[in-house]
């Protein structure tokens, strides 16, 4: 005898969240997993409510892979040219590379402003537009389901830093970067999916990937002494940063025995950061035949330092 099946209703949004600002954003903020998985990134979002000039911008926080400031803009009703306009107006107050603007629905003149504004936009700025749907199946509590109607084409994107050092705006080493990044994250997420979200690469000299606690991120980074992987405290509040180092410090020993060897431990006096460290025996990107070897290096290495970190019971709380 075939099972019978629920049906799948759609529940106004305002049902959920009556108010925009007291409850949407609130709750987004809170929520972000819902919104990062959606976006394909490890999206960290810490402030509501940003002022820009006399404008209050709804969400701001960053993409942890690359550390680029992400901007959030919710609208519990369908779009209109006046939130397009603050759209605008805030990615020029806070220079970020991801615009993510949230609407019960869009008008097609405004998702095709999304789309020109993702096609004329060098590679590292992305618009994203979000439809709030919200379902529930019978009697059962409502439950987002959003969708992506607008989002830039990655490929696109991709091809556009290819030729960047033919025209001046990538450099050599850029393009280094880009590449090698590129290699790693496509094996890590072959691997171990659930360390990160992001979609595509960075010219940068590092790459971050998540935790799951806002301010505290395992960095890969070509420094000056050379590849490394690194648990990073990056929160905006110097003393939390510090407090969870030393939280860890007191624990070193059995950090460093979960670890398999002794890191480097450095609080980065005057600096508002701190980290724990790794190093390899690489020194620099540009010795591309040593690649994959990096590339292992930097999974075992990332492999064992979270091992370490879940043998002292996480990230410290602040």
């Amino acid at each position: 005898m075939t099972q019978p099946l629920g049906r799948l209703t759609a529940v106004p949004a305002r049902e959920v969240w009556p108010h925009e600002a007291h409850d949407f954003t609130p709750w987004l903020l809170a929520n972000v997993d819902v919104l990062s998985d959606l976006l394909g990134m490890d999206l960290v979002l810490d402030l509501a409510e940003h002022p820009v000039g006399d404008f209050s911008l709804d969400l701001l926080g960053r993409d942890e892979a690359t550390g680029r400031t992400v901007i959030v803009e919710n609208q519990l009703e369908g779009s209109d040219h006046a939130h397009l306009g603050q759209i605008l107006t805030y990615a020029a107050g806070t220079n970020p590379g991801t615009i993510v603007w949230v609407t019960s629905g869009f008008r097609p003149e405004h998702r095709a402003a999304l789309d020109w504004l993702n096609e004329h936009t060098d590679e590292d700025t992305r618009f994203f537009g979000v439809e709030i749907d919200v379902v529930r199946i019978g009697d059962s509590a409502p439950a987002p389901a959003f969708k992506l109607v607008a989002q830039p084409n990655d490929w696109e994107k991709q091809v556009k830093s290819a030729t960047a050092a033919a025209t001046g705006t990538m450099t050599d080493r850029d393009r280094l970067y880009w590449d090698f990044w590129e290699q790693t994250r496509t094996a890590i997420q072959a691997r171990h999916p659930g360390w990160s979200r992001a979609r595509s690469s960075t010219k940068a000299s590092w790459f971050n990937m998540a935790l799951g606690t806002s301010g505290a991120v395992v960095s890969m980074s070509f420094t000056r002494a050379g590849l490394c992987v690194q648990l990073y405290f990056e929160a905006p509040d110097a003393a939390a940063n510090q407090a969870r180092y030393d939280a860890l410090l007191a624990r070193r020993d059995e950090f460093d025995a979960a670890l398999g060897e002794s890191a480097t431990w450095d609080p980065m006096p005057g600096r508002k950061a701190a980290r724990i460290v790794v190093y390899s025996e690489f020194v620099d990107v540009a010795y591309t035949v040593a690649w994959p070897a990096m590339t292992e290096w930097l999974i075992e290495s990332q492999g064992r330092l979270r091992a370490a970190i879940d043998a002292v019971g996480g990230i410290p709380a602040v």
